[in-house]
């Protein structure tokens, strides 16, 4: 539990993602809640099965970006230490967005409808943070680089296969 605690801090600005470290099993725990989690979202606004290759994929971009920005940095001792920090932010942003569209069904036809739309932008204005500050913090980079490096992180991880089940 401490060891969770640690690395939710990372959802505050707290600790250095770089002196956390956590067996692999957290890993997997994390990466498991990222993707039941991420169904649950997905299957609200689309069908089960596009839902689960959605966010299979969008596992597979993250991994797959990660591991490139570790391999170009020459920081790959440091990979275990920034899967699970950007997955357990992941999993506290998606969280909250279960816990936004759980409101969303309440606030329908009422004059506070729209509510749920700016705390969406709020939740992704926050996730670009937390990225930014986790990518800063392990590749002790500039913010404007770390910002920029967290925007495309945001769109392909989630641009890509979004692009990708629309074509389909």
């Amino acid at each position: 539990m401490d060891l969770l605690k640690q690395y939710l801090a990372l959802s505050w600005f707290r600790n250095n993602p770089a002196e956390l470290d956590a067996p692999v099993s957290f890993l997997w725990k994390c990466l498991i809640f990222y993707l039941v989690s991420g169904i649950i979202v997905e299957a609200n606004i689309s069908d089960p099965a596009d839902a689960t290759l959605e966010v299979g994929m969008r596992a597979i971009v993250a991994f797959s970006l990660l591991t490139t920005l570790l391999f170009l940095t020459k920081k790959s001792d440091m990979y275990k230490q920034l899967l699970i920090a950007v997955f357990v932010c992941e999993n506290v942003i998606v969280t909250l967005g279960i816990l936004v569209e759980i409101l969303d069904h309440f606030l329908r036809k009422t004059p506070y409808e729209e509510l749920p739309l700016y705390l969406g932008a709020i939740l992704i204005v926050w996730y670009l943070a937390i990225i930014s500050y986790i990518l800063r913090h392990m590749f002790n980079s500039k913010m404007f680089s770390s910002i920029g490096l967290s925007v495309f992180y945001f769109a392909m991880t989630y641009g890509g296969p979004f692009l990708f089940m629309e074509v389909i």
